[in-house]
């Protein structure tokens, strides 16, 4: 027996093979201590003993206990709001400007492109190709261009550590620091990335969507439309390269920022290596080296100011969204938070928005007022029985551009039609005779309920003004042959009597008028409305429309009778979905009209029956001898009931009117200045602008007439064979101010 060559010490056997993926870590190590000590010790970044110390790690075992299992949050996806036809885009939020796309839905060219201009190899290797350390490794030691050698797959890696919004700051400038701990780290992600998704297709799909092309275009989507104004699957061989090329370097090659030299060069570099890979022939490259670039850029923008030009309206219904949707607690705990998942969440969202008639709203709302007036005309639509806003305009532009003046027109961005914190309203007149109204037939008094009244009428609500009758407030009737004498809630109505609803008001009691206008959606912005409303009995002169309020709660509020009494929020949005096409809960709660039957049937339909005695139509029993706004029936074409409104002194003229399928509100005033009187002949001009849009927004759609109001709700005996009639004539020695 042949002794130990060590005493004490028996013969080893044959030394075990080597597995490959020993060995290739070996080599690979030396690779990366070449490519490593080149770059740092070019950059004089990092001491060459520590670089050998991690080239090191990645011989030995310890290369296997490194994180593998990399984590792949969402990344940040433009949202896309839509009109109602779910086609027409609105505007887009983003904080990137990024919208994921499949592989399928991205050019052939364009994938070659990338491989052929960041990694030749892609579909050969792992996730880490050996081939090209040592190739670095060769070219960083003859002095070369240093290059680290990542692959496509790497480079998704760092791409996805960076933009890692759970990550900390640091953790993210981890991402890209030039160090050998870095670099092993991004490999052993990528090693284990590809054997878990074993589909090289998908790698490029992400890395094609999460990648920055410069220009604020993040994934080839952004960049297509940043560039050429297309979309990622009809790029052309020669747009494909140039945007393939952007990635080495996105603000240096970017042609839209920079002079077009460096990105035709980058370009052509691209075409070439596309040549290499086989992708194309020379001749093909060729040709497309032989055009211009044709850029056909478009601007990156977001948010509400990023409308069309040529539907700048659209920015006052995009501003009322943004609005109702930092409200919606389901989308965040905070409005910013809420506004944080538009920007990023990639949603899509259907609006309620219909564009021709915005587009006619708000063409109307400049006949009625120019642009550089300071007088507006805003204008709201509202559908009956959903709540869905249909428009939202005004005679301004939707615009931050300072105004020559300084003041709010012809450009601005305050919600004068939807109201805001900033904007309460104006004060709509004589259509709050409705509120009265509904709670006087709520609180069983009957559409014959009449009362005869004289201007001045002295009221039982206390004033210390000049004006007042013994300490009383005393209103009038603007027209006294017209508004004062007999009436009844059709006549009372459809004349808009001042001492007749005071009356009604009187009887039935203030307080139940000024909850009715909170139960269909009035709300009191102004700080003393708030106060007056909060404790309203004294509040004689409610009915007269004192309060501020905006289009739409009016609107919204006509609509109600229109929908038979079924009373619904606002709303801007009919679905949402997410980049997947996903409702999720809170999308499918949001986007479901929220609805309640605030009104008794009958009595909704009772009201509706007086608003046909004010537009020239007749109610369901019996007659009205005209009314205030009586051209409205010619020129809508069929069952139309509505309100009109005049402020005091005619500072501000306004008109509601509704159908069964549509209510819209009007309003002449001044938003800056309540002082500046618009006058009684603006009332014509907002009536014929709504009677407009009502006809032309209607047409095509069904004739639909108003359901007839009950004679139980009509009349005192409840029988219309037995209405109230007005008194006889009495003798009086003296004109008396009390009925």
């Amino acid at each position: 027996m042949t002794a130990p060559l060590v005493p004490g010490a028996e013969k080893a056997g044959p030394a075990a093979p080597r597995s490959p993926l020993a060995v290739g870590r070996k080599l690979l190590a030396l690779a990366l201590l070449g490519v490593i000590v080149g770059g740092v010790v070019a950059g004089a970044a990092l001491p060459v003993s520590a670089t050998a110390g991690m080239a090191a790690k990645l011989a030995g075992d310890s290369f296997e206990d490194l994180p593998s299992d990399l984590q792949v949050p969402p990344t940040p996806q433009a949202s896309y709001i839509y009109a109602n036809d779910g086609k027409t885009q609105i505007t887009q939020f983003w904080e990137e400007n990024r919208t994921d796309v499949g592989i399928d839905d991205i050019a052939p060219v364009m994938k070659d492109a990338i491989v052929a201009a960041e990694d030749t190899r892609f579909y050969e290797h792992g996730g880490m190709d050996l081939k090209g350390l040592l190739r670095a490794f060769v070219s960083n030691s003859r002095g070369g261009e240093v290059s680290g050698a990542s692959t496509l797959t790497m480079q998704y890696v760092r791409n996805v550590l960076k933009n890692d919004e759970s990550a900390t700051e640091a953790e993210r400038d981890a991402a890209t620091e030039v160090s050998t701990g870095r670099k092993l780290q991004e490999i052993r992600y990528a090693i284990t990335l590809e054997k878990k998704l074993k589909d090289k297709d998908e790698i490029l799909r992400r890395y094609l969507n999460i990648a920055f092309f410069g220009n604020k275009a993040y994934g080839v989507s952004a960049a297509a439309r940043a560039y050429f104004s297309t979309t990622p699957d009809k790029l052309t061989l020669g747009q494909a390269a140039m945007i393939a090329g952007l990635v080495k370097s996105p603000y240096a090659y970017d042609p839209v920022n920079n002079p077009e030299d460096q990105a035709v060069g980058r370009r052509n570099y691209v075409l070439n290596a596309m040549v290499g890979t086989g992708a194309i022939t020379r001749e093909e490259a060729d040709k497309a080296i032989a055009e211009p670039l044709n850029l056909k850029p478009t601007a990156a923008t977001s948010n509400c100011t990023a409308v069309p030009r040529t539907h700048n309206s659209w920015g006052f219904f995009c501003d009322y969204f943004l609005s109702w949707w930092k409200q919606q607690e389901e989308f965040g705990p905070t409005p910013e938070d809420r506004e944080e998942l538009l920007k990023k969440g990639g949603l899509r969202i259907v609006t309620s928005m219909d564009p021709r008639m915005q587009d006619q709203a708000a063409a109307e709302s400049v006949r009625i007022y120019d642009h550089d007036d300071p007088k507006a005309a805003p204008l709201a639509a509202v559908e009956p029985g959903t709540g869905k806003v249909k428009a939202l305009a005004i005679n301004r532009y939707f615009s931050i551009e300072p105004n020559p003046g300084g003041g709010n027109y012809p450009n601005t961005v305050n919600q004068f039609i939807a109201g805001s914190d900033d904007s309460a309203g104006y004060q709509f007149g004589s259509t709050f005779k409705l509120f009265v109204l509904l709670a006087a037939l709520e609180n069983g008094f009957p559409l014959d309920t009449g009362y005869t009244t004289k201007s001045p009428f002295k009221t039982i609500y206390p004033d210390g003004s000049a004006t007042a009758c013994g300490g009383f407030w005393c209103p009038s009737n603007a027209d006294k042959t017209y508004q004062d004498g007999y009436q009844n809630m059709w006549t009372g109505f459809g004349k808009s009597s001042n001492t007749y609803f005071i009356k009604l008001q009187q009887e039935v009691g203030v307080t139940k008028a000024v909850e009715m206008a909170k139960r269909l959606g009035i709300q009191f912005r102004n700080q003393q409305d708030a106060a007056l409303a909060a404790k309203p009995s004294g509040w004689g002169a409610f009915t007269l429309g004192v309060s501020a309020t905006t289009p739409l709660d009016m609107a919204n509020a006509y609509a109600t009778l229109a929908a038979d009494g079924k009373f619904c929020k606002p709303t801007p949005v009919v679905s949402i979905t997410d980049s997947t096409g996903t409702v999720s809960d809170a999308a499918a709660k949001v986007a479901q009209p929220e609805c309640t039957q605030a009104l008794d049937k009958d009595v909704a339909r009772a009201a509706a029956d007086a608003g046909r005695c004010v537009v020239g139509q007749q109610p369901t029993y019996g007659s009205c001898p005209g009314g205030t706004s009586t051209e409205l029936s010619g020129m809508v074409g069929r069952p139309v009931s509505g309100k009109s409104g005049s402020s005091d002194n005619y500072a501000t003229e306004s008109f509601i009117a509704f159908t069964p399928q549509l209510a819209i509100a009007g309003i002449a005033a001044n938003p800056d200045n309540p002082t500046d009187i618009v006058g009684l002949a603006a009332q014509d001009q907002v009536i014929r602008s709504i009677g407009t849009l009502l006809h032309d927004a209607l047409a095509g759609q069904p004739v639909r007439d108003f359901p007839a109001p009950s004679e139980k709700i009509s009349f005192k005996s409840g029988s219309a064979a037995s209405p109230q009639l007005p008194p006889a004539p009495k003798s009086s020695k003296s004109p008396s101010t009390e009925d």
